[in-house]
């Protein structure tokens, strides 16, 4: 494979996993938005199957294979058994409504694309074009978690710019040393166990999984 083809094809992966991110935006559906979660973990693993295969840096194939046990296999099941238990099939109160919410990650992208253009004809990598995503993904998820109101959506936001971050690591230096990749990995599944405790108790002392309740709580 070549490298203008291969750069081309790792734009392409990068391009699905932002697709994503618009599908989880539009999405009222919580068992929807973790299919969606799991499936961008996917493309995140084949994209960086990808980079190591035109890299021939081994230690990426071991962040793919992690990222589609515990993002696409583990952590989805999770989040999927979390709903089940709460009961909660839909988000119908957000703080900004759908329409609305596609309109400004339109913009993120814009803003992500003009911050990055002076940086990226600096980089020499085959990755480098992808920076640009990374950084929408990250502010699409960070957006995602103000834009909805349920922990669980929340959750999938938070793990939506976990994905970002690791695709912008391997765009701007091929990835991090594998012991950072495994600590990550290990903080993740721990912050999904925590954040299924987490609304499990919300929903015990709410009933509900909406995160506007906390402001009730008192000493």
């Amino acid at each position: 494979m070549t490298p203008p083809i291969g750069s081309q094809l790792v734009d392409l992966g990068s391009a699905l996993l932002l697709l994503t991110c618009f599908g989880i935006v539009a999405q009222r559906r919580l068992s929807a938005c973790v299919d969606l979660f799991a499936l961008q973990s996917i493309f995140l693993a084949l994209t960086a199957t990808l980079v190591a295969l035109l890299t021939g840096i081994h230690h990426i194939y071991i962040a793919a294979a992690l990222t589609i046990v515990i993002k696409a296999i583990v952590i989805p099941r999770i989040l999927k058994k979390v709903i089940e238990r709460l009961n909660v099939s839909r988000e119908l109160v957000m703080n900004i409504n759908v329409p609305a919410s596609l309109l400004i990650c339109g913009v993120l992208v814009m803003v992500a694309f003009l911050i990055t253009q002076p940086i990226i004809p600096f980089g020499h990598l085959l990755t480098r074009d992808s920076l640009a995503i990374a950084l929408a993904i990250v502010l699409i998820g960070f957006f995602t978690m103000i834009a909805r109101q349920k922990a669980v959506t929340q959750m999938i936001a938070f793990l939506v710019m976990e994905n970002g971050l690791f695709l912008g690591a391997t765009a701007a230096t091929y990835g991090m040393p594998l012991i950072v990749e495994l600590g990550v990995f290990f903080d993740v599944l721990v912050a999904a166990l925590i954040a299924g405790i987490y609304t499990n108790r919300l929903q015990d002392a709410f009933d509900s999984v909406d995160t506007a309740h906390l402001s009730e709580l008192k000493e």
